[in-house]
């Protein structure tokens, strides 16, 4: 993952077995010690009570009669304060805290990518009804099981959506053109919440809006679409986020912050695993789910060979279009 993609090690080749097990290097960080019982009990309970909080209020505006598209903008923006305000509470760390001029340009992508995924999702919709029906001449209405209770529907629409996710992002990382893509969410220097917005937009025109495809095939409804947003705005923001949480055996459920720190490491062995976007379901089931019980994640993340990578909201979006100039100017920096 680290690099130009043509010339790094295919993950393929990593070995996936005993990396856990691997004793920590020199000089790496240690587990912190045991935290006060205020922040455990925040630890553990802040992503499952907020996810749960935002989907149901999501789900009372629309049986209120507001529109599943006008539910779910309101419940997110709550979420996303309230996460933002929890990093200055619960940092998970300190140094994370500190602005590296990222704020500004992370603010110009985020509103970027909210203006394509809101253009994108609704042709990606109906281009998995009109696919579903050119191919098995049944109309997805009648596929899907729109009779199961709506927390059911979620479900069934994050388990199917997931696998699309899972491979298109696994793809970013092993297909050399598509991670000149990837990369900007990758030059990120510390993890905060508004690194779940941090993409180029071509990256979010062909994962994010992607994960409906099948869910709108299968014949979900407006409402599932809604959750699934809302779902995957809260987890995402969750993921990235500077704060404490603990989540025990929701490891082996959600792509959680924890094992989503080591995918932003420095580390090519430790960065490639952990693909997930909201489940770490079929990372379980590849063989790339990682998350080591003996240290932390490093501190100091980013993209360990190109060290020069673009900071501002131009230079971003034109880097994929520039890519030798990007790697050239990380050559520079390394010694001869």
């Amino acid at each position: 993952m680290r690099g130009e993609a043509s010339r790094r090690p295919r993950p393929d080749a990593v070995p996936l077995s005993g990396l856990a097990s691997r004793a920590p290097l020199a000089g790496e960080r240690r587990l912190r010690p045991t935290s006060t019982r205020a922040t455990l009990v925040f630890a553990r309970t802040v992503f499952p009570a907020t996810v749960v909080a935002s989907l149901a209020a999501a789900s009372a505006l629309m049986r209120a009669g507001l529109s599943p598209e006008l539910s779910v903008g309101p419940v997110v923006a709550l979420a996303f304060a309230l996460i933002a305000g929890c990093e200055r509470i619960f940092p998970y760390e300190r140094a994370w805290l500190r602005p590296r001029g990222d704020v500004a340009t992370d603010l110009g992508l985020a509103a970027l990518n909210g203006a394509v995924t809101g253009a994108l999702q609704p042709a990606v919709v109906g281009a998995g009804v009109l696919l579903a029906r050119a191919a098995t001449g049944v109309e997805p209405a009648a596929v899907w099981p729109d009779h199961w209770p709506i927390a059911a529907q979620l479900g069934l629409a994050l388990l199917v959506g997931e696998l699309f996710e899972y491979t298109a992002h696994r793809a970013m990382h092993e297909v050399p053109w598509l991670w000149r893509f990837h990369a900007p969410h990758h030059s990120a220097e510390r993890l905060y919440w508004l690194n779940a917005l941090r993409f180029h937009p071509v990256d979010i025109a062909l994962v994010g809006p992607g994960k409906l495809l099948p869910v709108a095939a299968l014949g979900a409804d407006a409402r599932v679409f809604a959750l699934v947003t809302v779902f995957a705005a809260v987890h995402g923001a969750f993921q990235h986020a500077n704060v404490e949480l603990r989540l025990g055996p929701l490891n082996w459920v959600f792509s959680m912050a924890e094992l989503h720190r080591w995918h932003h490491s420095p580390r090519l062995e430790e960065a490639n695993h952990n693909y997930g976007g909201n489940l770490i379901l079929w990372d379980v089931v590849f063989g790339t789910r990682w998350l080591p019980r003996d240290r932390r994640p490093p501190v100091e993340i980013g993209i360990e060979s190109l060290p020069a990578f673009p900071r501002s909201l131009p230079a971003i979006l034109l880097a994929p279009f520039r890519w030798e100039r990007v790697v050239a100017a990380a050559a520079s920096l390394r010694p001869a």
